[in-house]
């Protein structure tokens, strides 16, 4: 997919990090950890005296500065192989949207040319560097999902229903080959949170809500990615450096919200959250990801009792403590480009992805004035090092030069495929069966219909390729199997037929059965939170699908998509059957395995349990329909009493990042056109501004009238803007490398350059994007800048009631669709890079 990319002229100076610091401030009681009551784990790494000399020697050898660059952790996207070089970084880490060469999709062989260059960096002694090679950490959370072509495991919340440690360690296994394939040699996995509240958009980064359940997958996982401690350096096998995130309580915060505060007792957050970090340790785990999330009202991330006397100290871990992406900004008293609190309350490495220059900056000053003592200091770099040299790195030689690496025939291994497809086989649960209609019996003629049937970006999930699993094509799956390709093989396979179609209409012969799959659209994150626990109403069209086969007296198969447990009961009474395939991945054969007999041999068995209790009512504190670890076999017949289909909750407003849709303003929020006559609402066109220089009409997109066109004449400023009484917090936002994102068409080119605004009085950030003269008159496109170059330009980005505005500075004439919040544009402006 191509990305036009546009420079800006932000028009700022250069923001100079700050580095005095006052007195960090007492934790709270309530967020301070009282150690000697939790558990103490047995971490099993022998002490190694060569290694712990080599880390004195070097320790005595290195200047300030090198040690503060190993402590720091940089976005490819965000950092060059001369920039590793220069300032001694200790890692490198491919963001959710970042790519060799700014190429998201690049090839594998570009992946492993890149870790190549960026180790070639690393290790240069020609300006007197001590040649310590930087790590690469990615995101394989379910499969090395950010490469084409690698085998996509299930989520993890559908393999908690397999109930198969076993399974899970020869999963973490095959990950851990083909990252080696592309010289990456730490991955951020695995996630062993244990989330009690399922609105959470990362829900399905947990295996489990049951502690118990989460608890015995977490050793098996990390002995796959990394083998067995005390056997030989990391890298010399078929292994990985793992990361057991996020400590602590990411999945306990309150109503569910992604980076949110947990508020909870001492006693609940050691006794539900912190069991699977023992399991961690006592497998060797060599890093840690310290959570976004709060501890009743403070940060994880500076909570020195939480990361040191209870991780590091009580629980004895002797690896290295991560923080998440730029994580260290939203700790009291910090911000991106400053945050000594969060070193000193025990992080070793700063994930800094685009503010590590600005955070190597201040942390040097820190050191030199006390803030940050030298003792401290050293004591994060050992940790650096000492991961490191257990996985061998300094004898590992270049990635192309390590084991696996450019064996590229083992990314979507027939293998890997095969372990894939028993864990979506062993991960479906079926909820109901009427009649006993599942297996489908052989020979049969089957109708497959639903949104999602033939998709394998959506049965994948988020953090497959893109961040959010978006803006990918089915051409960058070679070798997956959608839902729908699995079942038309088994079906013929079994000597009958299968049938696509989406709306499911049929002429001919009528179907013995039809299978409609539905359920969520991709997302990751804090994209995925949810206020209720149901479908999103874009997301229930296939329900109509199944009433209308239903009426024709078809028997109906529902398999749902899903990261977690939804209010579904409208579909289970539709259906006569319904299983749900959670985000099965690569491998949809494994679906259709379970859902048809064959022609010989024994019919397949569910045996998949629920891993999360599935609820009764889409209210988040409401009744239990079916219990943690509910699952019918295919032997039961699975017979179901009609259920209510009243929801509990009213029908959730649009998106609160919707700020303008079919040209009118979403909820909260009001569309005004500017002038030197003061500001006009624009609640009904044709309207005209105060002063009669905009002219606003409605214009067609997609539907009729569903843009609005905005004419200035005359000279001087005139300008559109999208405005609240109540300000928004857009800080995660921006964080997360969200884009504002306008839906226009330029009508008549602006004779001068425009200017695009967001922000708040006077923490309002005006950006100058040119006369976008790049773009063709009379054609729509979504056009975008990330937020962050607002935050950049001065704008307070936890206050924002302006969180856009298109200033003219003489004639011209665009129209708007819609204006929110994305992650996808067709043209993206940059932000201009500081030095």
């Amino acid at each position: 997919m191509s990305r036009l990319k546009l420079g800006l002229m932000l028009g700022f100076a250069a923001i100079v990090p700050q580095t005095a610091w006052s007195a960090e401030p007492e934790l709270s009681p309530a967020a301070t950890a009282h150690a000697a009551q939790w558990p103490v784990a047995h971490w099993p790494w022998r002490t190694d005296r060569k290694i712990e000399a080599r880390i004195k020697h070097l320790l005595a050898a290195m200047s300030v500065e090198e040690k503060v660059g190993q402590i720091l952790q940089a976005d490819i996207a965000s950092v060059t192989p001369e920039e590793v070089r220069r300032y001694h970084l200790g890692s490198v880490l491919n963001g959710g949207n970042a790519g060799p060469g700014g190429d998201d999709y690049a090839p594998a062989e570009q992946w492993l040319k890149l870790a190549d260059a960026f180790y070639d960096a690393s290790m240069d002694r020609s300006a007197g560097g001590h040649g310590i090679p930087v790590m690469w950490g990615t995101d394989a959370v379910h499969g090395h999902s950010n490469i084409i072509g690698a085998t996509l495991f299930p989520h993890n919340s559908g393999l908690g229903a397999m109930r198969d440690p076993a399974l899970i360690r020869q999963i973490a296994a095959a990950t851990a080959i083909e990252v080696r394939t592309t010289g990456i040699d730490w991955t951020f996995a695995p996630t062993i949170t244990v989330p009690q509240d399922t609105r959470w958009g990362r829900a399905y980064e947990g295996y489990s809500s049951d502690p118990k359940l989460v608890t015995s997958y977490a050793g098996p996982f990390i002995e796959g990615l990394q083998g067995k401690p005390n056997t030989g350096a990391v890298l010399a096998g078929p292994h990985v450096i793992a990361t057991a995130k996020h400590f602590l309580a990411d999945g306990g915060t309150a109503q569910g919200r992604d980076q949110g505060d947990a508020q909870i007792s001492e006693k609940t957050l050691r006794d539900v959250h912190a069991p699977p970090y023992v399991a961690a340790i006592n497998a060797g785990v060599l890093s840690v990801m310290a959570s976004f999330s709060s501890w009743n009202g403070e940060k994880m991330t500076g909570n020195r009792s939480m990361l040191t006397d209870v991780l590091k100290h009580r629980m004895g871990f002797g690896g290295l403590v991560v923080s998440d992406w730029n994580a260290h900004g939203q700790v009291a008293g910090c911000t991106n480009a400053s945050c000594p609190r969060a070193v000193n309350a025990g992080i070793d490495m700063y994930m800094a992805p685009d503010s590590w220059k600005a955070l190597y900056t201040s942390l040097n000053a820190q050191v030199r004035d006390g803030t940050v003592s030298k003792a401290r200091l050293d004591e994060a770099v050992a940790s650096v090092l000492r991961v490191k040299l257990r996985a061998g790195l300094f004898e590992a030689g270049r990635p192309s030069a390590r084991p696996y690496a450019g064996k590229f025939d083992l990314l979507g291994a027939a293998e890997h495929r095969r372990i894939a497809r028993e864990a979506v086989r062993k991960s479906l649960v079926l909820l109901k069966n009427q009649g006993g209609l599942l297996p489908l019996r052989a020979g049969s003629r089957i109708l497959v219909a639903g949104d999602g049937a033939d998709d394998v970006a959506r049965q994948s999930g988020g953090w497959t390729l893109s961040w959010q699993g978006t803006g990918v094509t089915p051409a960058m799956f070679p070798g997956a199997t959608s839902l729908w390709q699995g079942i038309r093989s088994a079906a013929a396979s079994a000597g009958g037929a299968a049938t696509l179609s989406p709306d499911g209409s049929f002429s001919g012969q009528r179907p013995d059965a039809a299978i409609v799959v539905f359920g969520e659209t991709q997302y990751a994150e804090f994209q995925g939170d949810l206020t209720t626990l149901r479908l999103k109403p874009e997301q229930r069209g296939p329900l109509e699908t199944m009433r209308k086969l239903k009426a024709q007296g078809i028997p109906v198969v529902a398999v749902m998509l899903t990261g977690r447990p939804l209010w579904t009961n409208p579909e289970l009474n539709a259906a006569d059957a319904f299983v749900v395939a959670w985000l099965p991945g690569s491998e949809g054969a494994g679906v259709a395995d379970m859902l048809l007999s064959p022609a010989q041999g024994k019919a397949p068995e569910f045996n998949g349990r629920l891993s999360f209790a599935w609820p009764a009512t889409a209210r988040p504190d409401g009744p239990v329909l079916f219990p943690l670890g509910y699952g019918l076999t295919s032997k039961v017949p699975g017979a179901l009493a009609p259920l209510s289909e009243e929801p509990g909750v009213a029908e959730v407003a649009a998106s609160a990042d919707l700020y303008l849709a079919k040209g009118v303003a979403g909820p909260g929020w009001s569309l005004e056109a500017r002038d030197e006559g003061g500001s006009t609402r624009i609640t009904t066109v044709p309207a005209v501004s105060a002063g009669g220089r905009v002219a606003v009409t409605a214009t067609d997109h997609v539907v009729q009238e569903g843009a609005r066109r905005f004419t200035v004449s005359g000279s001087g400023t005139a300008s559109v803007a999208i405005t609240s009484h109540a300000a928004a917090d857009l800080s995660r936002q921006t964080n997360g490398e969200m884009l504002l994102v306008a839906t226009l068409r330029i009508d008549q080119q602006p004779a001068a350059p425009l200017h695009f605004s967001l922000g708040s009085g006077a923490a309002t950030a005006r950006l100058d994007v040119g006369q976008m003269d790049a773009l063709p008159v009379g054609q729509w496109r979504r056009v975008a800048v990330p937020l962050k170059c607002f935050r950049t330009a001065g704008a307070d980005m936890a206050k924002v009631d302006m969180p856009f505005a298109i200033e003219f500075a003489g004639p011209g004439s665009l129209s708007l669709s819609e204006v929110r919040l994305g992650m996808e544009a067709d043209v993206t402006l940059n932000c201009a890079k500081g030095g």
